[in-house]
């Protein structure tokens, strides 16, 4: 084993020297069909084979890694860019923030009352789990589809959401496919458990459609889980129904976990179809107030899934955490029925205010379909640590490319979070970031 891991640190070495990606999916598939095939040979149960595999691949990734970053450090996700941005505000510097997804609209006018109110009727106590039943009996209510209170947990945001539906349904060895770019805490959650994350790539060209036969290709014995985020972190994508279609029935047939992250829904703009319609019983519908709502510093999310699932994830967070914040719980009740509307069409017009500006500077994009940002592809030569950092020292934050996928360093991602004036003097900035 000593000796195998020293090979790996060579290989990690020379690939880094070469600017080869240390993760190589092709050899990967290679190594899987000849381990398959020889598990067959000598007797070994398939999966039982697959999880050792993939403990290894982890293990050797691990080390290419590591050693990646101590010779070349990586650029980080959105949130480094954030917590730097943060940092020179600290200083004195002004930032305009275009990195994060947090609207700046406020909370309905009946979480302000809620909130006044919480103190006197006495909801500042540990709660169930789950949640209050009132909030969770509303969340069923509003989302229809014959849910009912059981069927739903609330979660300290829609990230401890994931969290939980990972933890509770893979573990090592298990193996899960992520729609790439996306979001980076579904790969982070499934290291956290030891899962294998492999990433099945879109590309601008493509309209970022995901190739449902090479999704096909992907699955094996050790497959338990497909996470899908749409609208999409950060493209804005929203899947045909076509695709939709295709990808729930490959997971129906292989008795495959679907994560559905929909918290971007309320901002849909063309046609959406939750996950959750097409009555899949092994489906995990994740959501929270943050977006729609204007709520993020709240922290409430939830997940719908069936009662059973739901157990499983109760005894995740009952673990970690006793329960979400009961006031919080109640400021989340009083906005149930509160529109997002408003919201939504302000946050298109913002959407469509970049877009605008987007063509002005040549760069190409995709319309977003839904969601709060733009992922526009930088001019030939421009890599997006160059771009965010000249970005940065100008005096406005957008968010690296790579942080969404390692193969995505050509793009950045923009939050149109911020009042139209702001939006536009940020632009400007990037553009002399990008000329300069």
């Amino acid at each position: 084993m000593q000796r195998r891991n020293e090979i790996s640190k060579q290989i990690g070495l020379i690939k880094n020297k070469l600017r080869i990606n240390v993760k190589d999916d092709k050899v990967e598939q290679d190594i899987r069909l000849f381990v398959s095939k020889l598990s067959t040979e000598i007797g070994i149960d398939h999966e039982f084979a697959g999880r050792l595999l993939n403990i290894l691949f982890a293990e050797s990734l691990r080390l290419q890694e590591n050693d990646k970053k101590q010779d070349a450090p990586q650029f980080g996700t959105h949130l480094a860019i954030f917590m730097k941005a943060k940092q020179l505000e600290a200083t004195g510097k002004k930032v305009i923030h275009m990195e994060v997804g947090e609207p700046d609209f406020r909370p309905p006018k009946t979480v302000k009352k809620a909130l006044s109110r919480v103190y006197d009727l006495g909801h500042y106590r540990y709660t169930e789990t789950r949640g209050i039943p009132e909030l969770r009996s509303a969340i069923a209510q509003k989302i229809g589809n014959h849910i009912g209170a059981n069927q739903v947990i609330v979660t300290p945001g829609a990230r401890f959401a994931v969290f939980s539906a990972i933890a509770s349904f893979l573990t090592t060895g298990d193996e899960m496919i992520c729609i790439e770019p996306a979001w980076p805490a579904y790969r982070e959650c499934g290291t956290f458990v030891g899962s294998t994350t492999k990433s099945l790539r879109t590309t601008l060209e493509e309209g970022w459609n995901p190739d449902i036969k090479n999704l096909e290709q992907m699955i094996n014995s050790n497959t338990r889980m497909i996470v899908l985020n749409y609208p999409n972190n950060p493209t804005g994508k929203v899947l045909n129904r076509n695709i939709a279609n295709k990808i729930v029935s490959l997971a129906k047939d292989h008795a495959i976990y679907l994560l559905s992250d929909e918290v971007y829904s309320d901002y849909a703009y063309n046609d959406f179809k939750s996950i959750l319609e097409y009555g899949y019983e092994k489906t995990i519908i994740i959501s929270s107030f943050s977006k729609g709502h204007a709520m993020t510093g709240f922290r409430v999310g939830y997940a719908i899934a069936e009662e059973q699932m739901i157990d499983k994830m109760a005894k995740v967070q009952g673990t970690a955490l006793t329960s979400v914040a009961e006031p919080m719980q109640y400021a989340a009740l009083a906005a149930v029925d509160a529109s997002p509307t408003v919201n939504a069409r302000s946050m298109n017009r913002r959407l469509e205010v970049i877009s605008n500006k987007l063509r002005e500077m040549s760069l190409p994009f995709k319309s977003p379909d839904g969601g709060m940002y733009l992922y526009p592809k930088l001019r030939d030569g421009l890599n997006d640590a160059r771009v965010v950092n000249k970005a940065l020292d100008l005096g406005v934050a957008v968010a690296p490319g790579s942080g969404f996928g390692e193969c995505y360093s050509q793009f950045i991602r923009i939050s149109a979070c911020q009042h139209t004036d702001l939006l536009l003097k940020g632009l400007d900035l990037l553009q002399k970031a990008i000329d300069s």
